[in-house]
């Protein structure tokens, strides 16, 4: 006699408890009412209408992928998947950046996701914007390039905290004894090789790994949550000195301008609103004399981008804007003169300079609270030289709920900010959230950067889902690559982490926020009026933004189409 089938058995079972099963008709009642439920509150994502519009390959596109991270999710994500790369730890989807880096890079998903046209990169640090290696490179090649430190290095304890800059000087210096020596005289410039030459601990190599060391967040600093947000920010914050003397001498600083717009072309950006914060001094090819204005700088900048949109490369790139920003640990007065020094260069280079922000540790800093007076000056003096400077301020990139820095987020809607700055706790101000909404402000959301400084233990428990869920506009963007690990300019780190950490957004979520960054890109200036009209009237409308968002949505469906032809029909994927 057959026994009965697992199936035939299983009802049985349910038949004799007087349990329901799913087929039973009021069970599937209920599970149509959930699914209704799911479906309308997914009306409310601020992607619904990008989901809505989408082509049938872009929809074929979107399954595809969605199929290719799930079986990623059960092989590669798994420890069972080659030589686990942290064999003590688990292996998961949406684990710790610097714990995921190496296996991230070498799935599929990557590939597919490094070649997505990325729209504009609106969230962005100039001085952490290129691979210290390479600057290295330029600085080692480089005439005249030497290092200084206020006292010496000698001791490798010291090595790790006391500050050292590059400069520039054609005086070769008289002193015998290197920057690593008890004997050395402080502030004495040393040529750069010297220097590297002469490194206690390896020589050149040795060097090269200090440095880095000293202008990046290491993977094991990252991780040490447990050590709090200040003590990442002031090592995060002794980078930018650094990092600033080294690339504001001009034959560097072009070079780097360069580099910085290629890696971002290659990796499918082609706009950027970069920050700069004009503190470090700049110099003049083959001057020892500091450039206090910073004509140079915006000369150099603006002839370096429209070089580049001249080659063959570069033809198809829109171009790069520059945001000023003041510190906002700076006194009163200081933040003044930074305020000034702003308007003076917006007069001379009214095409590069687009906006002003404040930059710097909020929870540390002054709170735009404090600064209101200096504010509503600043928009003052602006109206009487002219000018139309607007706010893009960095605001709630913090752990607070009420205390001042928090608050910021406040002010930074009041004041008209056009953008707000990663907006991390802004899930937690459902008001704010309708304000936000309503004013059409931009969140330049960067994930990765609030991993690293430790606002969030990793993507899964990153805010920015409910602010999609909430239908608050969002672009990705990658704050300060170079820095914090992601190891290039692009945004394809970013990009990736967003796809594999949230089950609700999918390419056709990624697709939005790239759309997004195009909408809210700093193309030219307008009044507010004029701002809010462009961002509205999107593709319907005939100036740039119009244009570059016709030019995204072309892009984007070759993309797809790219997806579905090569991997549509064919599973098998070559990595290279």
């Amino acid at each position: 006699m057959d026994r009965p089938s697992i199936e035939e058995d299983d009802a049985a079972w349910h038949q004799a408890e007087g349990v329901p099963r799913l087929e039973d008709h009021f069970i599937q009642k209920y599970l149509e009412g959930r699914d209704r439920l799911v479906e309308e509150e997914k009306k409310q994502r601020s992607d619904r209408i990008f989901r809505d519009k989408l082509s049938p390959t872009a929809l074929e596109a979107c399954s595809i992928v969605d199929q290719i991270r799930f079986e990623e999710q059960q092989t590669l994500w798994t420890k069972d998947y080659e030589n686990t790369l942290v064999a003590d730890r688990d292996i998961f989807p949406g684990m710790m950046f610097s714990l995921a880096k190496e296996r991230m890079e070498k799935s599929k998903l990557w590939q597919i996701v490094r070649r997505m046209p990325k729209g504009a990169l609106l969230h962005c640090h100039f001085e952490a914007m290129v691979e210290v290696d390479w600057v290295l490179d330029q600085a080692l090649e480089t005439e005249g390039v030497h290092v200084y430190a206020e006292k010496g290095l000698s001791d490798p304890a010291t090595r790790l905290r006391q500050p050292f800059y590059f400069t520039f000087t054609k005086l070769a210096s008289k002193e015998n004894e290197p920057l690593w020596s008890e004997t050395y005289k402080p502030n004495t410039p040393i040529p750069l090789k010297t220097v590297a030459e002469s490194f206690p601990d390896g020589g050149s190599q040795g060097f090269r790994a200090f440095v880095k060391a000293r202008t990046t967040i290491t993977p094991e600093e990252s991780v040490k949550h447990h050590d709090g947000i200040n003590d990442v920010w002031r090592k995060f914050s002794s980078i930018f000195p650094i990092l600033g003397s080294l690339i504001f001498y001009e034959p560097i600083f072009r070079k780097f301008v360069r580099k910085m717009l290629t890696n971002l072309n290659e990796d499918g950006v082609k706009w950027v609103d970069v920050r700069s914060a004009f503190v470090a001094p700049f110099r003049r090819e083959d001057s020892e004399e500091v450039d206090e204005g910073y004509d140079r700088f915006f000369q150099a900048f603006g002839e370096e981008v429209d070089s580049f949109k001249a080659t063959e490369a570069g033809k198809d790139f829109w171009g790069a804007r520059l945001i000023w920003t003041t510190l906002r640990s700076f006194d009163k007065r200081k933040i003044v003169e930074s305020m000034k020094q702003c308007i003076s260069c917006k007069q001379a280079y009214p095409d590069l300079l687009g906006g002003y922000d404040l930059v710097g540790q909020e929870d540390l800093g002054r709170p735009l609270q404090d600064i209101v007076p200096e504010l509503f000056w600043f928009k003052k003096r602006c109206m009487e030289e002219g000018v139309d400077i607007p706010f893009f301020f960095h605001a709630g990139e913090c752990l607070g709920d009420g205390d001042t820095t928090d608050e910021n987020l406040f002010d930074a809607v009041l004041l008209g900010t056009r953008r707000i700055g990663h907006g991390f706790s802004l899930f937690k101000h459902p008001l704010l959230i309708d304000m936000i909404k309503q004013k059409k402000i931009l969140i330049e959301s960067c994930p990765v950067s609030n991993e690293i400084l430790r606002l969030t233990g990793s993507i899964m428990s990153h805010p920015l889902p409910a602010l999609l869920a909430r239908g608050v506009s969002v672009s990705l963007c990658n704050d300060d690559p170079s820095i914090l690990g992601q190891g290039s300019s692009g945004m394809t780190h970013d990009f990736w982490q967003a796809l594999q950490g949230w089950e609700n957004l999918g390419l056709a979520g990624l697709g939005s926020l790239a759309e997004n960054s195009v909408r809210w890109a700093n193309y030219e200036d307008c009044t507010n009026k004029e701002w809010l009209q462009d961002i509205k009237d999107g593709m319907c409308g005939k100036g740039v933004r119009a244009q570059c968002l016709k030019q995204w949505a072309a892009d984007w469906e070759k993309y797809c189409h790219w997806i579905v032809t090569e991997f549509g029909a064919d599973e098998n994927f070559d990595a290279e």
